[in-house]
């Protein structure tokens, strides 16, 4: 898998065969970054259920000046980890843990963007929406991929779902917390 745009631009993330493991593809991720404008400088993001890292990579290549990414898969930690020294990204930290956990916890910041991808056959992505919503700053951004389209029940109070897509099986969403 290749990023797609900023300073990593064409830098290649092994995809591990891992049970679960579906990479956010190209055109789902270049449609996410234009939505979300091309330049992130400055922005915290979360990316949980990293899996191959491609959305926490593409933050980071693009500015972010603070990319946490979660995963519990211990060898998709350390490819993760691999690939971080190999491109030389000082703005990424990689964190070995349970996802859900990790945000049920709370974090001493907010985040400017939660990037949730978690496995669809699994069932999490409304426990995910749950924990991850109040980790988002003011005017900070979520982003849910998901097997189905987001309903208006499972949207998070106080955020507003600016864009949705579909690309095959895969939906997606960007929901802005309202201040």
């Amino acid at each position: 898998m290749r990023l797609i745009g900023g300073t990593l631009k064409r830098s290649k993330l092994p995809v591990a065969d891992r049970p679960g493991l579906r990479p956010t593809p190209d055109r789902v991720r270049e449609t996410l970054f234009n939505w979300l404008g091309a330049d992130l400088t400055g922005w915290r993001v979360l990316d949980a259920f990293a899996g191959s890292g491609a959305l926490g990579f593409e933050a980071a290549s693009r500015g972010a000046s603070e990319v946490l990414l979660l995963e519990r898969d211990a060898a998709l930690v350390a490819s993760l980890r691999d690939s971080q020294a190999r491109l030389k990204v000082a703005a990424l930290r990689i964190e070995a843990a349970d996802a859900l956990a990790w945000m049920a916890r709370g974090a001493p910041a907010r985040f400017d963007l939660v990037l949730l991808d978690p496995p669809f056959d699994a069932g999490l992505q409304p426990a995910a929406l749950a924990v991850a919503a109040p980790l988002v700053a003011d005017d900070g951004c979520l982003y849910l991929e998901s097997p189905a389209p987001l309903a208006e029940a499972e949207m998070p109070a106080g955020f507003a779902l600016l864009r949705h897509g579909r690309a095959g099986l895969v939906h997606y969403h960007l929901l802005r917390r309202s201040t």
